[in-house]
């Protein structure tokens, strides 16, 4: 599934394309994803000013100038791709490794974007159709459980050492459930979670009540240098993540612990093995020789 860096890439992929662009003759090739779409999808939109882009833990907010917000969540394999109406993909700042084409059969949506004169083809892909797209003036946005809901924003000034040991330290639940309990701090997930407890030294057993401020500032850091290193990466591609212009991230290739169990572990100076355990259903890879912490 996506997480953060991949949103935040595929958001700041759409931006030059999208930001003051105006929409005109969304085409649905299927009555829903997820769920159904947007009652009146495509004339809502039809003539609509995307103001800006933002992104809310792994959820995609397109402000309109028609007062209402539409609202994209990825699932599990969605994807926008951008391109120019004479078939040339749109440039994109950031780093890829190699371009991949989607299948056609899975292309569900599409809408056109004109902006300075230059018309681009907004299309989005969803193989597993675990992905939606909502329609919601932002009082009814901002009612909503699972948006209300949503924690402190990882990237935002919110997350620092006092906010974290804040959140942790009455806790006796384990820091990999903690971190990625969405309704404490909005858009973790698995891959960074494993990530950034290994760049802290910090098991994922450790109850969060053990949590001293010293290694909340550490894991605080550790949380930030592994998100704004995977956006910069253009996300990890594992599975069905490209960016906007149909590049795949590169993040997957600096992993030091996810995904290798049994491998040495990168740490300089130590000597042990990455080992998989679960928690809450998820596999958990970190080092036990210098993850004591």
């Amino acid at each position: 599934m996506p997480e953060l860096p991949e949103v935040e890439t595929v958001r700041r992929g759409l931006t030059p394309a999208l930001a003051h662009a105006r929409l005109s003759g969304l085409r649905l090739h299927r009555p829903n994803l997820r769920y159904a779409f947007p009652d009146r999808f495509a004339e809502r939109l039809e003539g609509a000013e995307i103001l800006r882009l933002e992104r809310r833990a792994k959820y995609l907010l397109f402000h309109l100038d028609t007062q209402e917000v539409w609202v994209t969540h990825l699932g599990m394999t969605g994807r926008f791709q951008v391109t120019e109406v004479d078939g040339a993909s749109l440039p994109l700042d950031g780093n890829y490794y190699h371009a991949v084409r989607p299948d056609p059969k899975h292309l569900h949506v599409q809408v056109l974007a004109q902006k300075n004169g230059i018309k681009r083809l907004i299309d989005f892909y969803d193989p597993r159709r675990f992905g939606f797209m909502l329609l919601l003036r932002p009082d009814e946005l901002y009612a909503q459980s699972w948006y209300k809901g949503l924690g402190i924003e990882p990237l935002s000034d919110g997350l620092n050492a006092d906010a974290l040991y804040a959140l942790f330290h009455a806790r006796r639940t384990p820091l990999k459930t903690l971190l990625m309990d969405q309704t404490l701090i909005s858009g973790l997930g698995n891959i960074y979670v494993c990530e950034a407890l290994w760049r802290a030294g910090l098991s994922p057993d450790l109850p969060g009540e053990r949590l001293s401020h010293a290694r909340a500032a550490n894991l605080t850091l550790a949380v930030r240098e592994v998100l704004e290193e995977a956006v910069a990466a253009g996300g990890s591609s594992i599975s069905d993540f490209a960016s906007a212009s149909g590049e795949l991230g590169y993040f997957q290739h600096r992993f030091r612990v996810y995904d290798r169990e049994g491998e040495a572990c990168l740490r300089p100076g130590c000597h042990g093995v990455i080992a998989r355990k679960t928690h809450s259903g998820r596999s958990t890879f970190y080092c036990p020789t210098c993850q004591k912490g």
